[in-house]
């Protein structure tokens, strides 16, 4: 049975027929007043007549569970029709005696001798059988929008566990596929002679892996700690280029504290490099630059150079990036890599949120 069925509602059910025998009883009295009847006595009698329901209430929640009426089967149908019928002859029977030994009617009240128990079941179990089904189908009813909350909030949940586990796929791309570039780049220097610029950049890389094993498990960051990471990734590629390559990182101090996806911005520094300072024989310049643009996010990584088709196309630092972003943001994000006065632009767009 659906988890619906709480306290809550067992606390609301005995509240409903409660009520529900405050108004038969204050109905029955309006139209009696004439009568004289007592008030509390009367008023009385049909709360006890009625809140006994709350107790049948929870015997069919029990048959509901057991003997459900949707999917419908014949079996199904004939137990709750038997229950029906026993349940409305039982409290049928329960209200003629309680009539008899609480006498709510003062001198107009039947007694035994007046009674035909046979003709008052026929008169009385019809309207058993409607309440029966009325209070069986709304808990049927209740059963299966608790049903269909479950799947939904399992589905969301199974969706969003599934989000994370794509995001640290790709976040597990990324990382190797950095550090066999930067390994092989330490390889280039140490062959080349230039030992002091290999420990530099050995440093630095040492400085991004503990930066990525602190945030593993972390879809965002603050801009400030990812550009950080971005500076120390500069370095390195500095230290790789020697003097054919500057950088800058400009960005507004009201922006440091946005969140960001973690590493988003190392693979565009990467494709900046690799197509804009490495392919240049004279080298280049990367600058950054991070701002807020009308509830939105700004990062611009731009590189000295010309837009090439194979950066348009080029392999997994884009396409991983295009990934990320829309498993975390759906359509609301931008990104684009375009071509302007100053060089290629890697230009990326996130809604605006802060750390708390």
């Amino acid at each position: 049975m659906s988890s619906m069925f709480t306290r809550r509602f067992w606390i609301g059910a005995g509240l409903f027929w409660l009520a529900y025998g405050l108004i038969a009883g204050t109905q029955v009295w309006l139209g009696m007043i004439d009568h004289g009847h007592s008030v509390p006595l009367l008023v009385g009698y049909f709360v006890l007549v009625w809140i006994v329901w709350a107790g049948v209430t929870a015997i069919i929640v029990w048959l509901v569970r057991r003997y459900p009426i949707v999917p419908a089967s014949f079996r199904n149908i004939a137990v709750h029709l038997l229950a029906a019928l026993v349940i409305g002859a039982i409290h049928s029977v329960y209200w003629i005696a309680l009539s008899v030994v609480m006498r709510p009617y003062d001198v107009r009240n039947a007694t035994w001798a007046d009674i035909n128990i046979l003709t008052q079941l026929y008169y009385r179990i019809p309207a058993e059988l409607l309440l029966y089904a009325a209070v069986a189908g709304a808990i049927q009813a209740i059963d299966l929008y608790g049903r269909y909350r479950q799947r939904e909030m399992e589905s969301a949940q199974l969706k969003s566990s599934l989000t994370s586990a794509r995001l640290h796929a790709l976040e597990l791309q990324i990382q190797p596929h950095f550090l066999f570039n930067t390994l092989n780049a330490v390889s280039s220097l140490v062959r080349t002679g230039k030992n002091s610029e290999a420990v530099t950049m050995i440093a630095g890389l040492s400085d991004l892996l503990r930066y990525s094993l602190d945030h593993e498990g972390s879809s965002r960051v603050t801009l400030d700690a990812e550009s950080q990471m971005l500076r120390r990734y500069l370095e390195i590629q500095r230290a790789r280029f020697a003097d054919r390559m500057t950088f800058s990182i400009d960005i507004d101090d009201a922006v440091r504290r946005a969140t960001v996806p973690t590493l988003i911005l190392q693979p565009l520094a990467e494709n900046a490099v690799r197509h804009g300072i490495a392919r240049a024989s004279a080298g280049g310049t990367v600058s950054v630059k991070a701002f807020r643009e009308n509830g939105w996010l700004r990062v611009d990584i731009t590189n000295t150079g010309m837009l090439s088709a194979s950066a348009e196309s080029s392999g997994l630092g884009l396409r991983n990036t295009r990934e990320r972003l829309r498993q975390l943001y759906g359509d609301k994000h931008r990104f684009e890599l375009r071509q302007s006065a100053d060089g290629v632009v890697a230009s990326l767009g996130v809604p605006w949120s802060e750390e708390a």
